[in-house]
């Protein structure tokens, strides 16, 4: 059975990228900003991994992660950040807040790739 993606952007055309990259491989699903995302999850449905960007409407990365890690169902699904930032401080402030990892944009999509395989490795050794 595939795991599920949860792709986390408001520009249409990364949303589209990452369904390129990882649909052969994934459930891939599209959410345009953290609200909807977290609306999605709390319905039931619990992805094995998420890729989200920072800066979006109604809910922006740091929100969204702040509301994932306060629940105890969604606190351990692997995070890789998205970010067109390559400032330390909010790598630094990502990656304490509970993400697992942090991309800059624009990014290789063979090495995110690459990177959500070896946190889906880790995290399945885990529970393994």
């Amino acid at each position: 059975m595939k795991k599920t993606l949860l792709a986390i952007d408001d520009e249409k055309s990364i949303l589209s990228i990452l369904e390129y990259i990882f649909e052969k491989k994934y459930n891939v699903v599209n959410k345009p900003n953290g609200k909807e995302a977290l609306a999605w999850m709390q319905e039931g449905n619990l992805p094995d991994i998420i890729v989200s960007d920072v800066l979006m409407p109604e809910m922006d990365g740091f929100e969204f992660m702040k509301q994932k890690q306060s629940s105890g169902f969604f606190k351990d699904i692997p995070v890789v950040i998205l970010s067109s930032n390559e400032n330390s401080t909010d790598k630094i402030k990502f990656l304490c807040s509970g993400a697992d990892d942090y991309m800059v944009k624009p990014f290789n999509p063979q090495e995110l790739d690459i990177r959500v395989n070896n946190l889906l490795k880790r995290v399945d050794k885990t529970y393994a």
